[in-house]
């Protein structure tokens, strides 16, 4: 039995426990998530009589292909996907429905109720996301793989970085490199900011060039087979005399003593937040692991953002290790560990990894070396 729908058996248990009687899928990732279909402009319908997909003649062949079995209603192409999913809902004859209140627009909800008069609705943000948020055994392998496409394709970056290369040029090659290394495409735009740049944490990409600062920081990840990975590493560009800086070469003691402290604190910082994950914990109490080394280390003001998040489908999802929050791990999770500094005007270090959430602990399932004298980059 696949795993699709094992996940719908689960969300039917949540529909029994609502006391509803069917659910209205229309977030795509979710669609995905409990059957397997890639496609989009599509709704499920989940009730624990029936499950029925709603989707449009161009996928026809490709629903065969991926959702075998799976009961379908082909919209024609003049009736949009709402009014599709009505139809479909009507026919099952349910008195009360859910939603979902994150991703339904307000308009297709109107038009819900109004061809859908003496149905209850129930509105929830959720349902699927909290499904999503522990791993099973093909989730966390796909996400495996994904790390070990960001991993080559980060092996090919380091390869073919030069002085001379720009943040543009250098962030277009890691998603040339991801693809390479057999990946879908890269997980999102990757992130690469020089100098100072790199204080910004989502630094867009520039025409600055390598050459230009004492420091690189590199955010990437790679998608492949729809789930996602997500790293940052800093490299510091160096040749025989010393760092290279925005006059040709500076030497490196001018700008390694502060590079070291920082970049030592926020290794300390991840390794204590990394150290501390563990079924039960509070996913508030990871970010406070992080935060507590940055804050004692005098750099609490420059940490902007939370300890971390959920990967899987989407690059960003539950859990989130944010000051806090209640919520406890539980083994199946992934989540990014990611704590940063980021000194305006002067530089910005970031180190993130991908940790799964095992019965008694931990594992790190990122293997990129980050210890200082790895991320030096001799040309």
């Amino acid at each position: 039995m696949s795993e699709h729908p094992k996940r719908r058996e689960r969300l039917i248990q949540q529909i029994v426990s609502e006391g509803i009687d069917a659910v209205l899928v229309s977030n795509p990732v979710n669609v995905t998530y409990l059957t397997g279909f890639t496609g989009d402009s599509s709704h499920l319908v989940v009730s624990a009589a029936k499950t029925v997909l709603i989707s449009d003649g161009r996928f026809t062949e490709q629903l065969a292909e991926e959702c075998p079995g799976l009961e379908c209603h082909i919209r024609p192409p003049s009736q949009p996907v709402i009014e599709a999913s009505a139809q479909v809902l009507g026919s099952l004859g349910v008195a009360k429905v859910g939603v979902e209140s994150g991703h339904l627009t307000i308009a297709n909800f109107e038009s819900l109720k109004e061809k859908l008069r003496t149905v209850a609705w129930k509105l929830g943000g959720d349902r699927v996301e909290r499904l999503r948020q522990t791993k099973d055994d093909g989730e966390v392998a796909a996400i495996r793989r994904a790390i070990r496409v960001a991993q080559t394709a980060f092996t090919m970056f380091r390869a073919m970085l030069r002085p001379a290369d720009t943040e543009k040029e250098l962030a277009d090659s890691l998603e040339m490199y991801t693809r390479r290394a057999g990946g879908d495409e890269g997980a999102f735009p990757s992130i690469v900011a020089v100098g100072a740049r790199a204080a910004l944490p989502h630094a867009p990409p520039t025409p600055r060039r390598v050459s230009e600062a004492s420091l690189t920081l590199i955010d990437w990840g790679a998608s492949a087979g729809g789930y996602k990975s997500d790293l940052t590493r800093v490299l510091f560009p160096h040749n025989n005399a010393g760092i290279l800086g925005a006059n040709g070469v500076v030497p490196s003691k001018l700008v390694e003593p502060k590079l070291r402290e920082v970049y030592a604190v926020v290794l300390r910082a991840q390794l204590k937040a990394i150290a501390a994950i563990r079924p039960g914990v509070k996913t508030g109490a990871v970010d406070a692991a992080a935060r507590g080394v940055i804050e004692e280390a005098g750099y609490g003001d420059y940490f902007t953002h939370s300890t971390g998040h959920g990967i899987g489908l989407q690059i960003h999802e539950a859990p989130f290790l944010r000051a806090g929050f209640e919520q406890l791990l539980e083994p199946g999770m992934v989540v990014t560990v990611e704590p940063g500094i980021y000194l305006p005007g002067v530089a910005g270090i970031r180190i993130e990894d991908d940790v799964l959430v095992t019965p008694n602990g931990s594992e790190v399932l990122t293997s990129v070396p980050k210890d200082l004298e790895t991320c030096i980059h001799e040309f």
